[in-house]
């Protein structure tokens, strides 16, 4: 009978799959990168090499016996290859170039070999190792690794053999009790360092087989020289001969065995493998059971880390691409987008400007802190307007306090909790004129921001020019209050760098993304024609833009409309605006894709923006830390120096941009001296946000709108760095209070 207890149980709590998603990539990744850099030898490789040892301890019989040793028993036993024979062995391999060549050249003049193999070698081409078997060539271990093994501890030689042999029965599904230690040569060179390790290897039920003859093919002195190199010292006496079918070129040794194996084979040699001349049974053992499947998983293993580094470096090379792509379009287009303003600034008084009345949408929910701050910039404004601000449910009192502040031109509304979308659409329902301001709820904005923000409105109108040369919004420049503390300054330059040079290209190319929300204008007729603002993303700012342009209205960027927003003061915060911001992004580009396919100036956004805000705000975020991966592997496994160089001049051209940027906004350059702690720090948390709103969207999550903490900390606008042509920064004295009268919109009450 169930106990009703235990249904009651507590549940277990689990990892967030959007958490869960990115540590085991990121775990599968480290993981395939460190097991490619170790079977490529790139790190726990020992490349020293112990000089000549004194031979005191080594028995007589081995350095005068024959180049194969037998030490498994309490007495060595040497032998000697038999008269009018040759065994051919091959270092090193195999080689994806040089090997089947070899293999080809000794099939052609029906000889046979010993190919002494690197584990490392064998694990990255096991094909290469069963061609080799199933051609009826014998094979020995050569080491993992490739190392000295005389500098080596007891542990490491084991780990050599056993990885080594893992390798082989993975590769042809054997085991072989040929060894051949590195950097080895005839027996009578065994030392007193040697000699120990020999014997450890014997008694692991290991045959040592060292050399008569050593081509020195390595050397490349020639085909000639190879060739009597690799003869008998002693004519018709046997002998097995030294040659490499890896490590460099191996093209003079291949040319060699076309003469050497007909040469000698016309002074009556044979070309046996080596037990065959020998007499001695095979050294090769087939592997079954746990051990095979072993050593197949991790050849597997090793060919996947192959694949995924191939993956790894052509992401690399795409993300460079767009990495330096976006930097030189920002460069040169904010170039382009600076002297053009310049040059419509000096001809501004042969238009009209604007001056028809605003209505200033201000959705708010809980903005208690910021709310009197915001209204208080906006009634300062020296351009006509209407505040209206729309209560979006709040319980801390936040229309209350707008409502005590008693400022002419500003009314409210109240609404239930329905979204920052709903209340700019109810806040636009009851909007006085046909020109409409957006911001937060938590920005303040200059007296100039309002005038400055609307004069693009000037462009011809549908009569004189046609719908798509009209100006249907405006972006302006979202600056970072708060900057005073480091992820303050952070963000300072990820806004004057990456959002606002951005938007001085993207209104080059007239495909602007993103309107902020903190500061952005509209033509009223445009926002009806494409529905008003949507909530079918958590981007609504994003979703709204990219509409307008494909009903065909051009959206541009003014870069001294600025406003002063309270950037997130936590990592906790950012995280959260910045989740919601990715995810609503994408939501956004989705919701838009089929814009690609329209034709006509309504479909230049498809098939210009959409692209490159795909390319430069997703997929390259995205594989953005791959730079940061590489980064790491090589500076701790090499080339360091290069490694080193090559980030270094990434972080150059983009201190280049950040500081064109700057000097494009009026900005002083101190807080770029954190832009390097930005990029190890900041960037990585940015990384992790993208890589959440990629698995939320992925996997069908749904992601609510999330609310940050404010502080209130934006009294007035901030004092900036003006040029000749700017507006003050801020106003002067009592500048907060109402603006001259004739200058403001008549005071209305709230309509429903």
């Amino acid at each position: 009978m169930r106990h009703r207890h235990a249904a009651a149980r507590p549940r277990r709590p689990r990892l967030p799959l959007r958490y869960l998603l990115p540590s085991v990539l990121l775990v599968v990744v480290v993981v395939m990168l460190l097991l490619r850099g170790y079977v490529h030898s790139e790190f726990l490789a020992d490349h020293r090499v112990r000089p000549p040892a004194p031979t005191g301890t080594v028995p007589e019989e081995v350095l005068s016996g024959g180049p194969v040793l037998d030490a498994r028993g309490e007495k060595p036993v040497s032998h000697r290859v038999p008269d009018r024979k040759i065994v051919l062995t091959f270092d090193d391999g195999p080689d994806p170039e040089w090997t089947p060549k070899i293999l080809d050249k000794l099939a052609q003049h029906h000889a046979h070999a010993v190919f002494f193999v690197t584990g490392t070698m064998t694990a990255r081409y096991p094909d290469l190792v069963r061609r080799m078997v199933d051609e009826g060539h014998e094979v020995g271990l050569h080491t993992f690794n490739h190392p000295d093994l005389s500098y080596q501890p007891a542990s490491r030689v084991d780990r050599e053999l056993a990885q080594s042999q893992l390798a082989l029965a993975g590769a042809a599904g054997i085991r072989t009790s040929l060894f051949r230690p590195p950097y080895s040569s005839t027996a009578d060179a065994i030392d007193d360092k040697s000699w120990p390790v020999i014997r450890e290897v014997a008694g692991r039920g290991y045959i040592n087989a060292f050399i008569d003859t050593d081509s020195e093919d390595w050397a490349r002195p020639g085909v000639g020289e190879i060739v009597r190199r690799a003869m008998p010292r002693q004519p018709g006496k046997g002998a097995v001969v030294l040659l490499h079918d890896s490590g460099g070129d191996r093209s003079q040794t291949v040319a060699a065995l076309d003469r050497l194996i007909p040469e000698l084979r016309a002074r009556g040699y044979e070309f046996p493998r080596l037990t065959e001349a020998l007499g001695a049974p095979s050294p090769h053992t087939a592997v079954h059971g746990p051990q095979l499947w072993k050593g197949r998983a991790f050849v597997g293993a090793v060919g996947v880390s192959e694949s995924v580094m191939g993956v790894l470096v052509v992401a690399l090379i795409v993300v460079g691409s767009l990495v330096v792509a976006r930097f030189a379009m920002m460069l040169v287009l904010s170039a382009v987008h600076a002297r053009r303003d310049r040059r419509r600034r000096r001809h501004d008084g042969t238009r009209p400007p604007v001056t028809r009345p605003v209505s200033v949408l201000v959705p708010a929910y809980n903005e208690r802190e910021c709310i009197a701050n915001t209204v208080r910039s906006l009634v300062a404004s020296d351009h006509p307007l209407e505040v209206i601000v729309i209560d979006d449910g709040s319980t801390d009192g936040t229309a209350a306090i707008v409502e005590s502040l008693g400022l002419p031109g500003v009314r409210v509304l109240r609404q239930a909790n329905a979204g920052k979308a709903a209340a700019l659409n109810n806040g636009l329902r009851h909007a006085c004129y046909d020109l409409i301001v957006m911001m937060d709820g938590d920005t303040v904005f200059e007296p100039s921001t309002v005038r400055e923000l609307v004069q693009p409105f000037a462009e011809p109108s549908p009569a004189s020019g046609g719908k798509a040369a009209r100006v249907g919004a405006v972006a302006g420049n979202a600056k970072v209050g708060n900057r005073g503390r480091l992820i303050g300054a952070w963000q300072h330059i990820e806004y004057v760098m990456g959002f606002n040079l951005d938007r001085r290209m993207y209104d080059v190319l007239r495909c602007m993304p993103t309107i902020p929300g903190a500061v952005g204008a509209f033509r009223r007729e445009a926002l009806l024609r494409v529905g008003g603002m949507s909530d079918d993303t958590l981007a609504e700012d994003t979703d709204v833009t990219m509409a307008l342009q494909r009903d065909g209205w051009r959206v541009v960027y003014e870069e001294r409309a600025r406003a002063w927003t309270e950037a997130p003061g936590s990592v906790r915060q950012l995280w959260s605006q910045r989740y919601r911001w990715s995810y609503g992004t994408m939501q956004a580009i989705w919701k838009h894709r089929r814009s690609v396919l329209e034709r006509g100036p309504s479909g230049h956004f498809g098939r210009v923006g959409l692209p490159l805000v795909t390319m430069f705000t997703v997929v390259a975020p995205l594989l953005a830390p791959l730079i940061d991966v590489f980064l790491v592997y090589g500076l701790v496994f090499g080339p360091t120096l290069r490694t080193a160089a090559a980030w270094l001049g990434v972080l150059a051209v983009q201190a280049v941009c950040a500081a064109y940027a700057f000097r494009l906004d009026r900005e002083r350059m101190t807080p770029l001296l954190t832009l390097p702690l930005q990029q190890l720090l900041y960037r990585q948390l940015m990384y992790v946000v993208l890589m959440q709103s990629w698995i939320t969207a992925l996997t069908g999550g749904r992601l609510s709108w999330q609310k940050l903490r404010r502080t209130g900390l934006l009294g007035a606008a901030p004092r900036g760095r003006a040029g000749p042509a700017d507006e003050p920064a801020v106003p002067g004295p009592g500048a907060s209070g109402a603006a001259p009268g004739d200058r403001r919109a008549p005071e209305r009450s709230a309509v429903g």
